[in-house]
């Protein structure tokens, strides 16, 4: 509040009299006032001084309420944000990550060589009431292979470092995609997988991205593999599915980076499971595939065929035909005296990885083992 100090200045000999404050503002007062009418102008002059001072200061304060309300309601809706993505987990009740943005979740990847029994795998996962895989995406191999190129050894590399897209940012936003069509084009499960066979081409790649994945690389006799592709037509890219020589050399360089992958990783990481075995002996092969993956085994696995309507099958797929049927022993050796001798001879110099697999490349009759009570009782039927 400004406080006036009267000064009556020579009253008789001036004709006004000066009012000054201590802010140098002056009144003039005509000289015939009272000396009454002097401290009621004064008076008043405070009054209106102070209602001034107060709404000035009601103003502020409304402005300031005004500013932490709004402040508060966007950290408010950023709350609300942030809750929608959240999510509480059934078995335990905490609150976890929407399964779409958790990228340490544990993920199954199911790949190998086309015609390996990836299909046969996908399908026998399945059919655990808590696993749901759907069918190949196509567009995740694609992905994989596009990050490779752009973060190879090139000049575009150097130029994503410096512009603060490579690697993180990069690598960031690959795990939301792949995780994002992993569980948008399935149904709703505890645990989601992904049956893209060549994926697993990178899997030291996929293991950084998403660090509590599970891996299980089928493996598969390649003159078994390479019949299947040749007499089934099964196009893939870069092969000459008319030639056995040139899809048995593919299959060998093709199938070494999974294979070492798989064991840079380690074997907590990643499980390989020969097709031969799996049919042979399903009981001891999904047991000992499910404890590698951390879940319950139960028998529903073992009847695949059973739960061939509870999930999509492609039409698209070659193999979706053969997996509606039980596990059957025919393909194990449908290849054999069908490949001409000629590539049967060389074998082991155009599949190399066929021994380092577990298979004698020279041996054009081979026996896989014997199967279990399991199949035997399948047969019968």
């Amino acid at each position: 509040m400004i406080s006036a100090t009267a000064k009556v200045m020579d009253c008789q000999n001036t004709r006004d009299i000066r009012v000054s404050t201590h802010r140098h503002f002056h009144l003039r007062i005509p000289r015939t006032y009272s000396t009454n009418c002097i401290h009621s102008t004064l008076h008043s002059f405070e009054m209106y001084t102070a209602y001034a001072v107060r709404i000035s200061l009601v103003i502020v304060g409304i402005f300031s309420v005004s500013v932490v309300f709004i402040a508060f309601s966007r950290h408010l809706e950023d709350i609300k944000g942030v809750k929608r993505y959240l999510r509480y987990r059934k078995d335990d009740d905490i609150m976890q990550k929407s399964a779409d943005d958790d990228v340490d979740q544990k993920l199954i990847f199911v790949g190998g060589m086309p015609r390996s029994g990836t299909t046969l795998m996908r399908k026998m996962l399945e059919s655990h009431m808590d696993i749901r895989c759907g069918p190949e995406t196509h567009v995740i191999p694609d992905m994989l292979r596009l990050e490779s190129e752009w973060t190879g050894p090139t000049h575009l590399m150097s130029k994503l470092v410096e512009a603060g897209v490579a690697p993180r940012p990069l690598d960031r936003a690959l795990a939301k995609f792949i995780l994002s069509i992993i569980v948008h084009h399935a149904p709703e499960a505890k645990y989601y997988c992904n049956k893209d066979p060549y994926a697993l081409g990178r899997i030291e790649y996929l293991h950084k991205l998403f660090p509590n994945i599970k891996i299980v690389l089928m493996i598969r006799d390649a003159r078994a593999i390479a019949h299947s592709i040749v007499t089934r037509k099964v196009s893939i890219a870069g092969y000459n599915i008319s030639d056995y020589r040139d899809v048995l050399f593919k299959w060998s360089e093709d199938i070494r980076p999974m294979y070492q992958g798989c064991l840079s990783v380690g074997s907590d990481v990643c499980l390989i499971v020969h097709y031969e075995q799996l049919v042979l002996r399903p009981v001891e092969n999904t047991k000992r595939l499910f404890e590698f993956l951390e879940i319950p085994w139960t028998p529903e696995v073992l009847h695949h065929e059973k739960h061939v309507n509870e999930t999509h099958l492609s039409s698209c797929e070659m193999s979706t035909d053969q997996v509606q049927r039980p596990l059957y022993l025919d393909a194990l050796t449908k290849w054999c005296d069908e490949i001409p001798k000629d590539v049967l001879r060389d074998v082991p110099y155009l599949a190399p990885m066929m021994r380092l697999l577990g298979y004698d490349p020279t041996d054009n009759h081979p026996s896989y083992g014997e199967p279990d009570d399991f199949v035997l009782g399948k047969l019968k039927l």
